[in-house]
């Protein structure tokens, strides 16, 4: 009964954790649009999150596994994103934009890292956790349907601050566990070189997904007319996706999280191919759906890989950066390619990159269970 309780506790966390994030991250290219004209700069701005992030995700997420405090992270994350979010209310020009983005990607970096650690942590059938960490597709269902509802790109920020207040009373109730202190020097680099053909075809599939996803709002609504509550509903067939296939890992997909990560990066490529295709914004609906289940299979298969034989909060922290990193690069790319040679081209680059980077994937290999020690 007590596990039942924390395994509750931790979905409602992660879900506003996530929630919070949702809520302005679709329409932020968008946003961009109306403090600046130049693509450029639009990319630039959304890139600087995942800039701040990668660097906050890496620190914090080794000082996690340093300290064997997951809590104190989280709380620290919640009350900084509930500051940082909500001065994008008052960010009017591109340079107080990038400063309120900068911010917010710092301060959900603390936090990220040490939430998915601690949701591994608290569960005691490993197989069941993904159900709990289901609850960030779930967050991002929920904040991508608020964003739609509240058709303002100001009041949403004021939303997602609320949203990481309710997440930080919520982990006042949850139990403080201490985790094992990962104080060995070098791990990080160790983590980075064991796995490195696991990271190197994350980032180069989600630069390849991120240069897609800066220009594909802004693509909907310019050339099909699209209108911000249509956009929400083509994301919402992405985070609907996710959630049902990460709850069914949790009781029916027993395949190995290699294998998953495997399925996840190779069948990203089909999204690509067919949002090429299409002429209606309405026909990006399956292709979106596609690719919320191909990211339950990667982030679940890549994550619950990692954790199983690594230091838990500094190899996802890795992960999350890597993820960063990419959602940095892929936004200048996209800008500078969509200049040059249109939306479409961006669709191409996305689809080479992601070939190649279920090629890279292959050559992961899987690696036995731990014995107890």
């Amino acid at each position: 009964m007590q596990q039942f309780s924390i395994n509750n506790l931790v979905r409602g966390t992660t879900f506003f954790q996530h929630t919070g994030i949702a809520i302005t991250f679709v329409f932020m290219p968008i946003i961009a649009m109306g403090v600046t004209e130049s693509l450029f700069e639009i990319g630039v701005i959304v890139a600087s999150f995942s800039f701040a992030q990668i660097l906050s995700e890496l620190y914090f997420g080794r000082v996690s596994d340093k300290k064997g405090k997951r809590l104190l992270f989280i709380r620290i994350g919640f009350i900084g994103c509930a500051v940082t979010f909500g001065l994008h209310y008052f960010a009017d020009d591109v340079s107080l934009l990038l400063l309120a983005r900068i911010g917010a990607g710092i301060t959900t970096g603390i936090m990220i890292p040490a939430m998915l650690a601690y949701s591994y942590e608290a569960g005691e059938d490993k197989r069941k956790v993904a159900s709990v960490v289901s609850f960030q597709a779930l967050g991002w269902l929920a904040g991508i349907v608020a964003a739609g509802l509240a058709n303002d790109t100001q009041l949403i920020f004021l939303v997602a601050s609320g949203l990481f207040l309710v997440g930080l009373v919520l982990t006042a109730k949850l139990p403080n566990i201490t985790s094992k202190q990962e104080l060995k020097p070098g791990t990080m680099k160790s983590i980075i070189v064991k796995n490195k053909f696991l990271f190197l075809s994350l980032l180069l599939r989600h630069i390849g997904a991120s240069s897609v996803w800066m220009i594909l709002p802004i693509m909907l609504m310019e050339q099909f007319g699209a209108e911000l509550y249509q956009i929400s509903i083509v994301y919402v067939f992405n985070t609907v996706t996710a959630f049902v296939i990460m709850t069914l890992m949790a009781s029916k997909i027993r395949i190995a999280n290699v294998t998953k990560f495997k399925i996840g990066i190779g069948m990203t490529t089909f999204v690509f191919v067919g949002l090429v295709f299409i002429t209606e914004w309405w026909m990006a609906m399956p292709f979106m759906a596609l690719v919320g289940g191909t990211w339950a299979f990667l982030f679940i298969g890549g994550n619950f890989h990692l954790m199983a034989h690594n230091p838990k909060s500094t190899s996802t922290g890795i992960f999350s950066s890597t993820l960063s990193i990419a959602t940095v690069v892929g936004p200048l790319i996209a800008g500078a390619i969509a200049f040059s040679y249109g939306y479409t081209a961006v669709m191409y680059f996305a689809i080479a990159i992601i070939v190649c980077a279920f090629a890279v994937s292959l050559k992961i290999k899987k690696e036995l269970p731990q014995s107890p020690s």
